[in-house]
Order: structure tokens, then C-alpha cells, then sequence
């Protein structure tokens, strides 16, 4: 959307937590949206603050404001990398690996792998099942 002289483009409303633990911020596609999820906060007291004044809103435990969402269509936009550096001896990726997917849940995991051996496969191929083991987990 343009209008004259101005680039408005879309805005998502950032909610910083100062009350809760390293920063924590969600995002919310509209404001309305956010005082469903938080009926304590009045909606035309939110609006008036950050459409009118463009300014956020703040109080002891929150901090709210609107923000422009930059795409990789806007000038000026500009990929840049996430590296991780490290020591090649230092670095344990597989441990890594197997303490990220332990912390989702079995119905994910399942969904990955079903996912990956997806890929693999060709249309209408199935999957050759005579060189698995069958083993029951333990539980805990």
C-alpha cells in the first residue's frame, strides 16, 4: 500500500514482557488480536496510543508497538548469514541434534522422518521395509 509521499507497508504489534524471563516478546498480526489473547488491555486505549500519537504504549509490565514488516521485496533488503563459528573439535552437532529433536514430541519426530523418507522415495516407490528392525522402546 502507498500513499503519498509515505511507505506504509505491513505492521505487526511487538509485545516486550518486562515482568517474564530473557526478554521474552511475542508478535501479533493486529492489535485486536492481542487483546483477545490479553482481555486485561483495552483495545481503543492501545489504538489511541500507537496510531494517534505514534508513540507505544508502556506500563510496568509491558511494552507495546507497532512495527513495519520488511520483506525481501523492500529496497534496500539485504540477506545476511547465520554462521556458527567454532573449533571443528569442539563443535558436537550430532549431540546437538539428539538433545533438539528429544525435546519435541514422538508425533513431530514421526513426522519428520516420515517427511525425509518422503523425499527419497519416487512417485508411487514405497519404502523397502525388509532391512529395518522392529524394537520396542523403554519406558521411563
Amino acid at each position: 500500500m502507498e500513499k503519498e509521499g509515505t511507505s506504509i507497508g505491513r505492521r505487526v504489534v511487538l509485545v516486550h514482557w518486562k515482568n517474564k524471563a530473557n526478554g521474552t516478546f511475542e508478535v501479533f498480526s493486529n492489535l485486536k488480536i492481542f487483546c483477545a489473547h490479553y482481555p486485561g488491555y483495552s483495545y481503543h486505549t492501545l489504538s489511541n496510543y500507537l496510531s494517534k500519537r505514534k508513540m507505544p504504549f508502556e506500563n510496568e509490565e509491558v511494552h507495546v508497538e507497532r512495527k513495519r514488516i520488511i520483506d525481501a521485496g523492500s529496497p534496500g533488503f539485504k540477506l545476511i548469514p547465520v554462521v556458527r563459528k567454532g573449533m571443528l573439535h569442539e563443535v558436537d552437532e550430532e549431540g546437538e541434534d539428539v538433545q533438539y529433536w528429544q525435546s519435541k514430541p514422538p508425533r513431530e519426530r514421526i513426522a519428520a522422518v516420515t517427511f525425509m523418507v518422503s523425499q527419497c522415495l519416487t512417485k508411487g516407490q514405497r519404502m523397502d521395509k525388509s532391512i529395518l528392525k522392529k524394537r520396542r522402546l523403554k519406558r521411563i
